[in-house]
């Protein structure tokens, strides 16, 4: 439960305790009007007057900002209070309310402290008024007061204990925007050094020799234009080899198994390269018509693919995974099955991965990064499924 859930509540009991209070002051209002007495018109004033205060007090906007305004209109209320107690008997209703706005506006020793006075001053003039003191003059106040502070203490306590909580949640909300925002500031800073490194060895050794190169064939000229001949010669092969080197390097961010070919015939090479080399009986299957998905779509079955198999291979202790691709109209589904030993799903959530480390976790947050889904069903001893679905283009997300 958190302070907002609280807080819904507590705006229906403040609306309540002022309904409450008007509707006890009227009723001693009306049975001051058609009761017999002398004190009938004193009674209907100080009733009147404990409204008015009220009502002023819960209107200014002084009295909920300031402490000691709260404090001096709660002074004023209660000793309206005792006036109206000392006329008549049935003032003795507004010690309730009384007790709740103690309880809220004092701390909570002195609260309980002004309650038990509260509750003496009303058995005291319940008692005065009836010429002696009966047990129903001492439980009724009692009872309210106890009421009133179980009732006001309680919600004191649930409210701190979710206001505990909300800080913890809001701690940890920041810790977590901390650490991915440092992780990915880690990962942009990993790339670009990778990428410098790679530019650095490649295209800007190139390019320097290059540029040395055209110096040299500059000096020649018009002398020896063989020798400037020569140079241009070596700075244009120079410049075919880098563009290769280019090429690579622009392919290199997409796995090796899925250059110039489809995602069903790079699945079959990994199939048949893992059966070679583990011995394991792997079947791929291709349900439907094959289409040209996405790169990141392909790259993500592919590396989940090699994530799943290696997995087998290395843990599973299976003699057999059939590998099942299907082509819906809507999405694309991957199936890995074996036949190991099965494992607890609960337990794998960071299990290591085969291929370059990838878990289940990381095939997870593969396919949630392309708004698909991943299943693992699996059991000790019942081998395991892995399923990952990926919406195609055009169309909602793929279900697991």
């Amino acid at each position: 439960m958190n302070p907002e859930s609280l807080a819904r509540p507590l705006r229906v009991l403040r609306v309540c305790l002022h309904l409450l209070v008007g509707l006890l002051l009227a009723v001693a209002a009306v049975r001051a009007v058609t009761g017999p007495g002398p004190r009938r018109a004193a009674v209907l004033a100080a009733a009147v007057a404990l409204a008015v205060v009220y009502a002023v007090g819960v209107a200014l906007p002084l009295v909920r900002r300031s402490r000691p305004a709260a404090l001096a209109w709660l002074a004023v209320l209660t000793g309206g209070w005792l006036a109206l107690l000392a006329l008549t008997p049935d003032g003795v209703w507004f010690a309730f309310p009384l007790f709740l706005l103690h309880l809220h506006l004092l701390p909570v020793r002195w609260g309980i402290v002004a309650v038990a006075a509260t509750t003496v001053a009303a058995v005291a003039g319940v008692a005065g008024h009836q010429g002696a003191l009966t047990p129903g003059a001492v439980i009724g106040p009692a009872i309210g007061a106890a009421v009133s502070v179980g009732t006001v203490l309680g919600y004191q306590a649930l409210y701190r204990e979710s206001e505990r909580r909300r800080r913890l949640i809001e701690q940890l909300r920041a810790t977590r925007a901390e650490l991915a925002a440092a992780e990915h500031a880690a990962g942009v800073l990993a790339e670009r050094e990778r990428l410098a490194r790679e530019i650095h060895d490649t295209l800007a050794q190139g390019l320097s020799s290059i540029q040395l190169l055209l110096r040299a064939a500059q000096r020649g000229f018009p002398d020896r234009l063989d020798v400037a001949a020569g140079h241009v010669e070596q700075a244009r092969r120079t410049a075919q080899d880098n563009l290769v080197e280019a090429r690579r390097f622009v392919r290199a961010l997409a796995p090796p198994g899925l250059d110039g070919a489809t995602l069903p015939a790079a699945l079959r090479r990994l199939c048949d390269a893992t059966a070679a080399a583990s011995g394991l009986a792997v079947r791929l299957r291709v349900d439907g018509t094959a289409v040209r998905l996405p790169t990141g779509h392909e790259v993500a079955l592919l590396r989940i693919a090699q994530s799943a198999l290696a997995n087998t291979v290395r843990h599973a202790g299976a003699r057999r995974a059939d590998v099942t691709l299907r082509y819906g109209g809507r999405d694309v589904v991957l199936d890995v099955v074996d036949d190991g030993c099965g494992f607890d799903v609960g337990a794998a959530g960071d299990r290591p991965g085969g291929d370059g480390g990838f878990g289940l976790a990381a095939m997870r947050a593969r396919a949630e990064e392309l708004g698909g889904s991943l299943v693992v069903e699996s059991a000790p001893g019942c081998g395991a499924r892995l399923a990952v679905g990926l919406a195609r283009p055009g169309t909602e997300a793929a279900g697991s």
